[in-house]
């Protein structure tokens, strides 16, 4: 069942505005010969959009990346936000490892090509203009989908694992651009510095920032222990001017 979306956004003036509405939907998508959802959140425009892809953490399709999916549509962007579990969704860490272990890495890239091809098959989506953000486990996810998808057009990693061999890298078209925290004990800055190393040797388009103080998924308010403020708000900042120069 469609909805309609109405978000409060405070400006910097004393009284609250209602933002453009936007239109949310679950869409079902197929990927080989089996199914998954999604959530697609589509902005109030007159013509053909940018879009993204945006891939949750290891919790799965929750409400807080549904957020996010709102937040981009807000922006001008048809958000398509895949769920990778096919149905699972949880707020337990020692559960959310074992979905993510579970995972079959080929599947979920074969999802999400096929959330880029459901994408660039729409009316309301400029086919050349589709890029992905990941955060977490979905971060690495983006990059895997750029090693996959010559035609991605942007692609945002948040704090994900990153492809070490000069193979996947030479197959990586779309300009990078990631955000990473300094004291994030599970992806190293210096693995994040030999990634950016190596893309700028192959000489692919990558743009990354390390963040003093902020440790894994520091751009989750839900992150009681790791939610930094200043460098969720910076990031948030750094990506829409990236999405902004390489999408519209």
């Amino acid at each position: 069942m469609r909805r309609v979306v109405f978000v409060l956004a405070i400006l910097a003036l004393p009284a609250l505005a209602i933002a453009k509405p936007v239109h949310d939907e679950t869409v079902t998508i197929q990927s080989g010969g089996e199914q998954f959802q999604a959530y697609l959140v589509r902005p109030d425009a007159a013509g053909p959009s940018p879009a993204l892809i945006l891939i949750h953490e290891w919790w799965g399709l929750n409400d807080q990346v549904k957020g996010e999916a709102r937040k981009f549509a807000e922006q001008g962007f048809v958000a398509l936000a895949p769920d990778l579990y096919h149905g699972s969704v949880t707020g337990d860490p020692s559960m959310a490892h074992e979905l993510m272990r579970g995972l079959p890495q080929d599947r979920g890239v074969r999802d999400l090509k096929a959330a880029f091809a459901f994408l660039a098959a729409r009316a309301d989506v400029r086919k050349d203009k589709i890029g992905s953000v990941g955060w977490c486990m979905g971060g690495g996810y983006s990059l895997q989908l750029a090693v996959n998808e010559p035609k991605l057009a942007a692609c945002v990693v948040n704090y994900g694992a990153m492809p070490t061999s000069r193979e996947d890298i030479q197959k990586i078209q779309a300009p990078v651009l990631g955000n990473f925290g300094a004291e994030d004990r599970g992806i190293k800055p210096e693995a994040v510095q030999a990634f950016e190393k190596a893309m700028k040797a192959a000489s692919k388009s990558v743009d990354i920032k390390i963040y003093p103080g902020a440790g894994h998924a520091f751009h989750n308010a839900n992150n009681k222990l790791g939610y930094h403020q200043t460098a969720a708000e910076d990031s948030w900042k750094r990506t829409l001017a990236f999405l902004d120069k390489t999408l519209k």
